[in-house]
């Protein structure tokens, strides 16, 4: 039996590359006829570098930028020079991760070090930059972006704005004669995110409080949001609220397609392109996904959907095995996955389940594999 594996990472846990790994393992111990071929997937949150550079077999380089306070912090770039593309992630500077809860402030936060990863790579011999913009904690609507490349923002009284969240209605002027980036790279947002900029399925309404924002918060930055998209709009001639997915990362997506004529692209199909997953799909009998929790958000566009959706294209079965199972995962049965299996063999801690979910991953996929075995004379 022919069996791919492309499995999502298991956030906090493993990423795509040791969860396929770890799968592959498995079904290999409960045989050695089983054929197995892993693919790296992302949805161009966390993992999409990796996976890139997997894909194109390409360097990663590590370069210093500043986080979402400012503070130093290294971050990765994907460098293929055959192709002459570099990829970067927004979660891997501006992550919401990247702070515990109790220690987030997402009125300070800023998209300012993104912008200086971007110019990073953009001094490389590059044609064409893939940004994944998910899993970001900051809500500036792309204010720190904008300063990065060269642009001043002022208030009312023409005294210089610090580029974060809680400044974005204080806006009054930007002085744009400074900015500049390299427009012959062509920019390619990695993203599966379509609510727009603006509005009650917007970037602040939305996604807001995930990110720590009150209500009372999210209504006077909606506020504020619409002000400054105002006065983008103004300066650069463009409107960030216009295209689907605008309101992706905080706003940075209507940023990145308004300002930085971006566009946009499943972070899935990204993947699907550079590693001819069509070609995989036809070879394989099976599709083993999974991801660190299957819900009723894996149906808004996550990559184990993304995977059921091409498999199904292919008249190829797709098994899920992933940590754990929550409310609404059966609408997955209607994408043509034809098994969802958790790994939690017992009840366990979250921290338990964190810190064993390699082990239970690779038993669940080696029982998969037994059962597979023993009906083998059953299947075509």
């Amino acid at each position: 039996m022919n069996i791919l594996v492309a499995s999502d990472s298991f956030k906090g846990c493993m990423t795509s590359k040791e969860a396929n790994a770890h799968v592959k393992k498995g079904l290999k111990r409960a045989s050695d006829d089983f054929q197995v071929q892993t693919f790296p997937v992302a949805d161009g949150g966390e993992g999409l570098v990796e996976a890139f550079a997997d894909l194109t077999h390409s360097q990663i380089i590590t370069v210093d930028t500043v986080d979402l306070y400012f503070q130093p912090i290294q971050a990765p770039i994907g460098y293929d020079p055959v192709s002459r593309t570099a990829c970067i992630e927004a979660a891997s500077v501006v992550g919401l991760p990247l702070y515990p809860k109790e220690k987030r402030k997402p009125l300070d936060t800023s998209s300012y070090g993104l912008g200086v990863l971007m110019k990073k790579a953009m001094e490389l011999e590059i044609d064409r930059l893939i940004i994944g913009l998910g899993g970001t904690g900051t809500n500036d609507g792309g204010i720190g972006l904008l300063q990065a490349f060269g642009a001043v923002l002022y208030n009312r009284s023409r005294k210089p704005l610090e580029p974060v969240t809680r400044n974005l209605g204080k806006v009054a002027f930007i002085d744009k004669s400074r900015f500049s980036f390299n427009r012959r790279v062509q920019i390619e947002a990695a993203c599966d995110v379509k609510n727009p900029l603006l509005g009650p399925n917007g970037a602040t309404y939305i996604y807001g409080r995930q990110k720590g924002l009150s209500r009372t918060e999210q209504s006077w930055i909606e506020e504020g949001m619409r002000r400054f998209e105002a006065k983008v709009s103004q300066t650069f001639h463009a409107g960030m609220n216009k295209k689907e997915g605008a309101g992706a990362a905080g706003g940075l997506g209507g940023m990145l397609q308004a300002v930085f004529k971006a566009s946009f692209v499943p972070g899935l199909e990204v993947l699907a392109a550079l590693g001819n997953l069509d070609e995989k799909m036809e070879w394989a009998d099976l599709v083993i996904s999974g991801e660190g929790q299957t819900d009723a958000q894996t149906l808004n566009g996550k990559a184990v959907l993304g995977i059921a959706q091409k498999a199904r294209n292919h008249n190829v079965p797709v098994v899920c095995l992933s940590g754990a199972l929550g409310l609404g995962y059966e609408g997955l049965y209607d994408y043509g996955i034809c098994s969802m299996l958790s790994t939690a063999d017992r009840a366990m801690s979250f921290s338990t389940a964190i810190k064993e979910g390699p082990v239970k991953l690779e038993k669940a996929a080696e029982n998969l594999g037994r059962m597979l075995e023993g009906l083998k004379g059953c299947l075509k």
